[in-house]
């Protein structure tokens, strides 16, 4: 049966195969790809850098502890790791128990120095951040301050704590006062020195296109001197908790610092010490805490 081949003539002729030379291959064809992405390949766990992460510390801790337990077997007015460990676990069952002003938990005292710092520290970023920008932009604002804070800031900051007694009458508001003055001078100058660091093309050209001081300061000053700005943000978080713990050891109340005095006049070494570690940890946790802020806002990479 022979079939009829019908012609179209409206139709296009699909182009002929052009000839091959003999022992030539014929053209590869790609293979069409898949419509379905490939799983990529799970990078695996790095156990190596995990490790070396975390067994360092743990072996010095393990090691600071064997140490200490050595030093005291024998026994002593110096409590063991193991007694200063079920110290700390009876404390801690209760840190916020309260029988007077002068007995209160752990907790409490840590809330309270706490609550010192933030108003102390809150009220030197008020201050110290705008003075430093100030400092830091215009020349005679910084000829006037810079032997200003080369005098006052190597000052040992319970040198304050009179001044802020006998201005305010009070132990509290002393105490806050001594961390503002303490906290106060790593925010001023590290915002002036990021200020001055400012490259002076991005001030031509806001001056080309004639922005106001107000944008200037929002628009490229602040984003080029925020990291500046946190490095000393984190600086004074320090100085103040260390300032806190010293003022409140001599103006008394509600404090970490005025616990750890307390129990001394007790003979209970095992609280201090756990006092001691106590103010280590919120130290670091604050400082951390910053710096997880500041290299957020790090412009570096």
């Amino acid at each position: 049966m022979v079939s009829a081949v019908f012609h179209n003539p409206g139709a296009a002729t699909p182009p002929a195969a052009e000839p091959t030379r003999a022992g030539a291959k014929p053209p590869v064809v790609p293979a069409v790809a898949s419509a379905m992405p490939k799983r990529q390949p799970r990078e695996p766990f790095d156990w190596s850098g995990l490790a070396w992460r975390v067994l360092p510390p743990i072996v010095g801790t393990s090691l600071l502890v064997a140490v200490w337990g050595l030093l005291t077997m024998k026994g002593g007015s110096f409590p063991t790791p193991w007694a200063v460990w079920q110290a700390a676990v009876a404390l801690f069952s209760d840190p916020f128990y309260s029988n007077g002003p002068n007995d209160q938990g752990i907790g409490w005292n840590i809330l309270f120095s706490l609550e010192r710092v933030a108003l102390g520290f809150g009220l030197a970023a008020l201050v110290g951040i705008p003075a430093g920008f100030l400092i830091g932009r215009f020349a005679v604002m910084h000829h006037m301050a810079a032997p200003l804070i080369s005098l006052l800031r190597p000052v040992s900051p319970l040198a304050w704590l009179p001044i802020g007694l006998l201005v305010f009458k009070s132990a509290n508001p002393a105490a806050i006062w001594t961390i503002f003055i303490c906290s106060i001078w790593p925010m001023v100058v590290n915002t002036a020195v990021g200020v001055q660091r400012v490259p002076q093309d991005y001030l031509n050209v806001a001056r080309v296109l004639n922005l106001s001081e107000w944008k200037i300061i929002t628009r490229i000053l602040f984003p080029a001197v925020l990291p500046y700005m946190l490095t000393g943000v984190r600086l004074s978080v320090g100085t103040a908790w260390l300032v806190i713990v010293a003022a409140e050891m001599l103006t008394g109340g509600v404090g970490i610092g005025f616990w750890v005095w307390d129990e001394w006049n007790n003979l209970n070494v095992a609280h201090i010490l756990i006092a001691i570690f106590v103010i280590g940890i919120v130290g670091l946790l604050l400082e951390q805490t910053l710096m997880l802020v500041a290299r957020r806002f790090s412009y570096d990479d």
